[in-house]
């Protein structure tokens, strides 16, 4: 068992995220629903790339706001690509990778090159990648290795 489990509060589409969230990534599944009498969740155990998070639906008043995101480490350009898509369908883009889904939830699409290249030796290539990454939405991998290259 996983000692510490995020928890999300939905007005009442926990059920609904879980299962739209697990398609989003391998190693992904709902794990159990408790219900209340008359069969709606009440909560929903879901794992995403084997990482566990609990759903309540616990009624309206409680937003989510960008102090808490999910942040996803994308090998590729490609899942990048897929995975912004599909989450910004319904949400809204944000700056620099981040953006919101359908459920006001905020999540980090990051490509694994951001990191490196900002965690290398030299200063000014990560000067000149967190620059470029500033300028974008969408983190691009190919604007992020022309701006190490100078």
């Amino acid at each position: 068992m996983q000692k510490v489990t995020t928890f999300l509060w939905f007005d009442d589409q926990a059920e609904e995220a879980a299962t739209f969230y697990t398609s989003l990534l391998p190693d992904s599944r709902i794990v159990d629903v408790q219900r209340v009498p008359g069969g709606a969740a009440m909560t929903v155990t879901f794992e995403l790339a084997g990482q566990r998070h609990i759903a309540l639906n616990g009624g309206p008043g409680k937003e989510f706001s960008e102090a808490t995101s999910l942040y996803v480490d994308c090998a590729s350009q490609e899942e990048v690509d897929e995975l912004w898509a599909r989450l910004t369908e319904g949400g809204e883009e944000g700056r620099c990778g981040w953006l919101k889904d359908r459920y006001g939830l905020s999540w980090q699409i990051i490509p694994r090159a951001l990191p490196e290249l900002m965690g290398g030796p030299d200063p000014a290539v990560a000067a000149r990648v967190a620059q470029a990454m500033l300028g974008m939405n969408k983190i691009e991998v190919k604007g992020l290795l022309e701006a190490a290259a100078g």
